[in-house]
């Protein structure tokens, strides 16, 4: 079948999970921040991600959106350089419980959906 199986996994066993997992099975960060170097202190970069053999990160999961506040505009750059750095990205994208109940879902989807849409400038990847 035409299928490509993904596991995210918390960093420090991003590599561990890649030698234990058969090759066809890929290995997903579950962050990534927007920028290739810098100070940004406990932040992963796609190109540190690719330097240990991941090819893939999960960005905007509702948890990093909740808890640490990222926005529709940090996720749109996140993403952004992720796929310039040649990752793959899986990017989420959702309404909370509170935006589902008031009947925001479709308008806070393509809010989101737009957001990383717009940041994109080359979409080969």
């Amino acid at each position: 079948p035409n299928v490509e199986v993904v596991v995210g996994c918390p960093a420090p066993f991003l590599t561990l999970a890649k030698s234990l997992l058969p090759a066809t099975i890929n290995v997903s960060a579950q962050n990534a921040y927007k920028v290739q170097k810098g100070a940004f202190t406990g932040e992963i970069s796609p190109a540190m991600l690719k330097d240990i053999g991941i090819n893939w990160v999960i960005l905007g999961h509702s948890e990093r959106r909740a808890i640490f506040g990222e926005t529709d505009q940090l996720i749109a750059e996140k993403v952004a350089h992720a796929l310039a750095e040649g990752l793959k990205v899986i990017a989420c994208i959702g309404e909370t419980l509170q935006e589902r109940e008031a009947g925001q879902t479709e308008a806070v989807c393509f809010r989101q959906t737009k957001a990383i849409a717009d940041a994109i400038k080359d979409w080969s990847n």
